[in-house]
């Protein structure tokens, strides 16, 4: 092999490493996540940025309280009172970082995260309807926005439901007296065919750090190829991420850091990456912060330019 053929192929070696890690650097996504633009005027948007904290822009840039808190592929979910009273919130959708703006459904849902199955064409959100149904679980239909309800107790209180990878199952919050606060909201599980619920968390009996308002059990998300779901919880005085399996027999702190309090969190549709918010104990300042899940490698994403920077989602680049 002579010197010229050497330097050819060493040349290619490195230029395919240089892409393979460009690939690994660089993944299909941007983050979308929610930012209180104007606290006195009652004003969100929904904020875009590339997965390495560069681009920021305003998605929604709308005068209205707008919150996403889910996206398939590329389709990002949000709810928003534009068109409707304070605070009366509706599902809207839109694609490639706010392109093709639409409502989805007639329905009125309360202000919870939500996800989706069958390829996205079904979603799972926890709506209203008048004054006497709330805080329920229902079904929408992405495409025709007719909807289906799944829980019918209205003394007790639905939040945050999510699929599990196969949709046959879902996990929300549940109380069973929406208006006892003497009573904690744990995570249980439903499986839909059969109607079938049971509890996954227990909150500790002998932790009293937490006020009633307080996550002692907060949103679930599903790993989408690991076996445990992850949510946040108040506890020994701060708010961290933990993990349970669906039969609930296995539970774990999921992160070693404590740098920083952790809330609201989304995971990527390859399980590789994990963005939540971080915040002081005092809850002075939010942020979103950026997880490697294989090497554990951390990134703050974002800066002190406004307060509240809360509740990442992971888009898909089309």
């Amino acid at each position: 092999m002579n010197l010229q053929r050497i330097l050819l192929i060493t040349f290619c070696a490195a230029a395919c490493n240089s892409i393979v890690l460009a690939q690994q650097a660089s993944p299909n996504y941007w983050i979308a996540y929610n930012v209180q633009v104007d606290g006195k005027a009652d004003n969100y948007d929904v904020f875009g940025m590339e997965m390495d904290g560069r681009g920021k822009k305003n998605i929604t840039n709308h005068k209205d309280v707008a919150w996403a808190y889910y996206a398939h592929k590329n389709t990002l979910y949000f709810i928003s009172d534009r068109d409707s009273c304070r605070r009366c919130y509706f599902l809207y959708a839109t694609e490639d970082g706010g392109k093709s703006l639409r409502k989805v459904t007639d329905l009125r849902l309360e202000d919870s995260w939500m996800s989706a199955r069958n390829n996205g064409a079904e979603l799972v959100v926890t709506g209203r309807i008048g004054t006497t149904v709330r805080q329920q679980v229902f079904l929408i239909d992405v495409r025709s926005g007719a909807y289906r309800q799944i829980t019918n107790d209205t003394s007790a209180m639905y939040g945050d439901p999510v699929f599990s990878p196969d949709g046959k199952d879902v996990v929300y919050r549940y109380r069973k007296q929406k208006r006892n606060r003497q009573e904690k909201a744990e995570l249980w599980i439903m499986n839909l065919e059969s109607g079938v619920s049971r509890q996954l968390t227990h909150y500790p009996v002998d932790d009293t750090t937490a006020a009633w308002h307080a996550y002692h059990a907060g949103p679930p998300r599903w790993h989408p190829t690991e076996h445990f779901i992850s949510y946040q919880s108040f506890q020994n005085g701060k708010y961290r991420l933990y993990a349970i399996t669906p039969d609930g027999k296995k539970h774990w702190k999921l992160l070693t850091t404590d740098a920083t309090d952790q809330g609201w969190h989304d995971w990527s549709d390859d399980g590789q990456w994990l963005a939540f918010e971080g915040f002081d104990t005092k809850q002075t300042q939010f942020d979103i912060y950026l997880m490697n899940w294989k090497t554990k490698d951390l990134k703050r994403l974002t800066d002190s330019t406004h307060k509240f920077q809360q509740a990442p989602v992971f888009v898909r680049v089309r």
